[in-house]
């Protein structure tokens, strides 16, 4: 049997990884515009740590979450 509140922190988990990649794909264009000859700046390079760690934790959740629920189905 589903368990709602399981689908339901499976949707929030999906959709924080979304927003997260969303945010990614905003720094698309500060990242292709990076001159291959010349040091990115300090603050472009502390947003790409903080979206690319926020990326990577929603991302580390939501693979945590689904493997939970695939363990689970597989001991029933």
């Amino acid at each position: 049997m589903a368990d709602p509140n399981e689908i339901a922190a499976l949707k929030a988990s999906f959709r924080g990884a979304l927003g997260t990649a969303a945010a990614l794909q905003a720094l698309q264009g500060m990242v292709d515009a990076i001159d291959p000859a010349a040091d990115i700046a300090a603050g472009d390079l502390e947003e790409l740590a903080r979206v690319t760690s926020a990326h990577a934790n929603a991302s580390a959740a939501l693979r945590g979450l689904v493997v939970r629920m695939q363990n689970r189905r597989s001991s029933d």
